[in-house]
């Protein structure tokens, strides 16, 4: 078949559906026809799958490889596709197999992630596919087989889809192993990653193809154009100048809703999900079959249950998380809305991408504020998007708990050769300055857990045979491996399922540990009735009328972006005339009265003298992971100063510091006080960096093998068990191998992660520039009452938290006039 005969192919499928194909899905067949690998930047919905796949296509009509006559053969693989998130991989999955038929193509697509069938996992593992599509964590699970690699060595193709998302986490490190895995068992193959809504697309391209530094970047799709809009509250109208849930909008989110023919409703956290559709629920005025839920802990089936009834048309409004952000088609949702902050501009342009999601037309996405001062951040991320603005993510390096995870999947796939996978290992951008001290550290870990734990037989996953190759001969050992490759989390879960009847999904240990029989809870859109908890199971049945509690996920609260702090802070200080900034002027006004607005010349600090005591309130607008540890190391430095003793709050736009003795502080000290030297140590002491430690090793040993789950049909470990065995470890460790990697690789990633020691170096020297504006108001401000209230959180009272800072915003409107 010539050129043009197989082109003509290709664009009649796209004719047949009434399209044409876009000039960057062009140049992609062109690149890739070419032997070219690369990055992808294009939006999401400008048809990126299709520019993409039709290289591949073009490829296999020009030049096919044999396949066998009967489609129940050993096929070489061809294409492998893979995804961050399990929805879109389904999803995926049915977009590839469109085109095939309408070009003459007899090829077998399948998916192997954890929504998979059966089926589908078991033509995935026989090789009987031309197409996979799957996840990292399925990826790695495949390759622990000793038969996959050979399977693949005729691969031509791997597509890293939505890259962006796996570039900064974990996930990501792990696939950087498998596909310097799979490019040295197939030296041809040809690389290529998809992103949208990347900062850092040189660094992310880096990252994907470390050995090619002739990598492609192309520039799809412009990115489409963004309106920003907020459900303003009335003018006058009393509103919240702090807190999260935001259902006193229920009234409005209704309307808006129903004003449109369908809606996705998008939460930052699963938690805010379930209490906003149960929120819904109780006031929808039509069948509630049209209402939904999806965010990632719900079981498969009703996930894809959500999606097809978005297809369908058949739903009118789905509150969703992050699970429906990515590539996901849905032609029929007219409508998004954000209920929050985004807290980044990125993901507002992502999830504006999902309204009319199709190539040239335009996005809007409705916010809706929670309390006054979000109404400033969309006013911020408008500019943002102004301007531009998309925020870097930053790749992770020497994730050793990682590199063991791998080191025993290799041992278990057939076998390793020690310097020959070092060598592998560190072509990959993770692990590019991994030291031979690093090496020989997890080499240790994996044949025998360490110093300190070498009489365990538990902890004796790998054998160096006498061959000088490292295996795994324990079947046992090899079960548990597989069990818990992936686990790429800080907690483990617990599987909810009817007694009688299908699962729902899964809850958090910690949540599961603390439920009782008979307790309720909301999940999955339902309220149920803990009957028994078995076996990493919580078996519930429907509960009736009443109340419950809501599962809370770690990592479920989202740190305002450096990049929208900036343009937050210029907002507050009246760089902007938007309607947001239109409403908030009566309140910004009454802060400039009692104290000063923010600016980007100055770094305001306020004093607030009350019964209760002083406060001392300090705005850098970093988010609530650099303010969270600024305040362990201004509380520190203060009790240098004065013996006392000093509680602190933070959120997104500042901290507050509440010293049990007064303490005054000029412009000199506190110039000392907000001072880059000797920062690490000052960290180290200001914060309990052996609990921060602590409870970072459960994730980390988790990855590395260390916590291992049951195997099926031996005997349940108890959630309790489970829980306090990583701590048991961790302090084995401490007191007998001090030195251990893992102990060391939890306080790096603490001071680099969870306390963010880069991003509080930086914001130091930023402020450290800026000149101070010292306050003294008589009363809170605005900025300063959502951190007063954010305080109250951490005190024993036998009044309700909210009832607490009702009274007193109360209190304070009557005072000024609101």
């Amino acid at each position: 078949m010539t050129r043009s005969e197989a082109l003509a192919r290709l664009t009649g499928f796209f004719s047949e559906r009434g399209w044409r194909p876009l000039p960057f899905q062009r140049t992609m067949w062109r690149h890739y026809l070419g032997g070219a690998s690369g990055l992808l930047h294009t939006p999401t919905g400008s048809g990126k799958t299709l520019a993409m796949f039709g290289g591949p296509l073009l490829q296999a009509l020009l030049d096919p490889l044999p396949t066998p006559a009967r489609r129940s053969a050993i096929r070489p693989l061809q294409v492998l596709w893979v995804t961050p998130l399990r929805a879109l991989a389904t999803d995926t999955a049915r977009a590839l197999q469109e085109p095939l038929k309408a070009i003459g193509l007899d090829w077998q697509v399948g998916l192997r992630s954890g929504d998979a069938s059966s089926r589908d996992k078991r033509l995935a593992r026989e090789g009987r596919l031309d197409v996979l599509v799957t996840t990292p964590e399925s990826l790695a699970l495949l390759l622990s087989y000793p038969d996959t690699l050979a399977r693949m060595r005729q691969l031509r193709c791997i597509v890293v889809d939505e890259w962006h998302e796996l570039l900064g986490s974990k996930r990501g490190v792990l696939l950087q192993l498998n596909l310097a895995l799979l490019r040295d068992a197939a030296p041809a193959v040809q690389l290529w990653g998809l992103s949208a809504t990347l900062g850092n697309l040189d660094q992310a391209r880096a990252v994907l193809l470390p050995d090619r530094h002739d990598a492609l970047s192309v520039e799809g799709a412009r990115p489409r154009p963004v309106r920003v809009r907020s459900l303003l509250p009335e003018p006058g109208e009393r509103f919240p100048w702090a807190g999260h849930l935001g259902l006193r909008q229920l009234p409005r989110v209704l309307q808006t809703v129903m004003a449109a023919r369908s809606s996705l409703l998008f939460t930052n956290t699963r938690a805010q999900a379930e209490l906003w559709h149960q929120a819904l629920a109780a006031v929808w005025p039509e069948d509630l079959h049209t209402l939904a839920l999806h965010h990632g802990s719900l079981d498969p089936a009703l996930r894809q249950q959500v999606e097809d009834g978005l297809r369908g048309g058949t739903l009118r409004c789905v509150v969703a998380t992050s699970s429906l952000d990515l590539g996901v088609d849905f032609p029929e949702v007219d409508q998004v809305l954000q209920l929050g902050s985004p807290k980044g501009v990125a993901r507002l342009r992502q999830r504006a991408g999902r309204a009319r999601h199709r190539p040239g037309a335009s996005g809007e996405i409705v916010c809706i504020p929670s309390h006054a001062l979000e109404l400033a951040e969309y006013a911020a991320v408008r500019r943002a998007l102004d301007d531009g603005v998309v925020e870097a993510r930053r790749p992770l390096q020497l994730s050793l708990d990682v590199l063991a995870q791998h080191c025993i999947s290799r041992a278990l796939a057939g076998g390793f050769e020690a310097d020959a996978l070092l060598a592998q290992v560190r072509r990959t951008h993770a692990f590019a300055e991994v030291t031979d001290a690093h090496w020989q550290a997890v080499l240790e870990f994996i044949v025998q857990g360490g110093r300190a734990l070498s009489q365990y037989p538990d902890f004796h996953k790998v054998v160096r045979d006498d061959d000088g190759q490292y295996r795994v001969h324990d079947r046992r050992q090899a079960l548990r491996h597989r069990l818990s490759i992936g686990t790429i989390s800080s907690d483990g879960s617990v599987r909810v399922q009817f007694m009688r009847g299908g699962g729902l999904g899964a809850v958090e240990e910690q949540f599961a540990s603390r439920l009782r029989r008979g307790d309720r809870f909301q999940f999955a859109g339902r309220l149920l009735e803990l009957v028994k908890l078995q076996d990493m199971t919580a078996y519930v049945r429907l509960a009736r009328g009443g109340e419950g509690a809501v599962p809370r996920w770690q990592g479920g609260q989202l740190a305002l972006s450096p990049s929208l702090g900036r343009e937050l802070e210029a907002v507050l200080g009246g760089a902007d005339d938007s309607p947001e900034s239109q409403w908030l002027h009566p309140l910004l006004g009454l802060q400039e009265r009692l104290s000063a607005r923010p600016s980007p010349a100055h770094v305001l600090i306020e004093d607030v003298r009350r019964r209760e005591g002083q406060f001392l309130f300090l705005y850098p607008f970093a988010g609530r992971h650099v303010h969270e540890a600024l305040a362990a190391l201004l509380a520190l430095r203060c009790t240098r100063l004065q013996r006392n003793s000093i509680g602190y709050a933070v959120n997104d736009h500042g901290l507050v510091l509440a010293p049990a003795l007064p303490q005054a502080l000029d412009e000199l000290q506190w110039r000392a006080l907000l001072s880059a030297d000797g920062l690490l140590d000052d960290l180290r002491a200001a914060v309990n960096l052996g609990e921060l430690a602590r409870r970072q090793f459960r994730g980390i040993a988790r990855v590395a093998g260390l916590l291992v789950p049951s195997l099926p049909g031996g005997m349940p470990r108890s959630l309790r068990q489970l829980q306090a065995s990583s701590g048991l470890l961790y302090d084995v460790l401490r007191e007998h191998d001090p030195d251990h990697m893992l102990l060391q690789l939890a306080e790096h990633e603490v001071l680099h992660d969870s306390l963010d020691i880069d991003g509080l170096h930086a914001t130091l020297q930023r402020l450290g520039a800026r000149a101070l504006c010292l306050r003294a108001p008589t009363s809170l401000t605005p900025l300063g009452f959502p951190l007063w209230a954010e305080r109250l959180r951490g005190q024993l009272s036998n009044e309700d938290w909210r009832t607490r800072v009702l009274r007193a915003s109360q209190q304070l409107e009557k005072r000024h006039g609101r």
